[in-house]
């Protein structure tokens, strides 16, 4: 596996062809549509958990999460995405019942925390899926994230250090390459409104991204 090829575009290649196809069926859109909204949310996913991950209690709570909640989610590594996305498309997604992935809605709550209804709207309208359909992709999504992460951590020996580190750099290229994943995750991260990031904005992440739910 190349160090040089982003945590998104690993996922985005995993999610080409079939399983977006699948996404597409489930939420009645094309797949154009799906393309778009998963190019948007997966670097809007990843960047908020690399924000959260920047504080060293974040980054332990996030290991905890990931070998606790996560780790036998996708037990063949990559080669294991088609039947967690069946898991999730399945009825995982909106939880109940026994299912290892714990309900993405749920997930989807811990890494988004306050900003998970903006985060929804702003991808609806951005990419014509509306509210309820991006929140539907976005459930889909987060198990998936956090499988392919706990993963990572466990092929790669990681420690909150070395997690914080690997998020860190996905997340500054995500802002650096902009984009509408980009522009989501700014408008999430710029907590004040003002436009721009800064210790203010800081200050309010840390007790909202993670949910606050220990």
């Amino acid at each position: 596996m190349s160090n040089s090829q982003s945590i998104v575009d690993e996922l985005l290649g995993q999610l080409r062809g079939a399983p977006m196809q699948q996404m597409a069926q489930q939420l009645g859109a094309n797949s154009d549509q799906i393309q778009t909204a998963v190019s948007a949310a997966l670097p809007m996913l990843l960047g908020a958990l690399g924000n959260n991950a920047a504080q060293p209690q974040g980054a332990a709570d996030l290991l905890g999460a990931l070998q606790r909640d996560h780790s036998q989610a996708m037990p063949q590594g990559l080669s294991g995405l088609g039947g967690l996305l069946g898991s999730v498309l399945g009825g995982g997604a909106t939880g109940g019942g026994q299912n290892p992935l714990g309900g993405g809605a749920a997930i989807l709550g811990h890494i988004l925390g306050g900003n998970q209804q903006k985060a929804e709207a702003s991808l609806g309208q951005a990419t014509g899926l509306g509210g309820q359909g991006a929140a539907q992709l976005l459930s889909m999504l987060a198990p998936i994230v956090m499988a392919f992460l706990a993963n990572r951590v466990k092929t790669g020996n990681l420690d909150a250090g070395s997690l914080s580190q690997t998020l860190g750099q996905e997340r500054a290229q995500v802002q650096q390459q902009g984009g509408l994943g980009g522009d989501l995750l700014g408008s999430l991260l710029d907590q004040n409104g003002d436009g721009k990031l800064d210790v203010g904005d800081l200050f309010k992440l840390g007790s909202s991204f993670l949910g606050g739910r220990r």
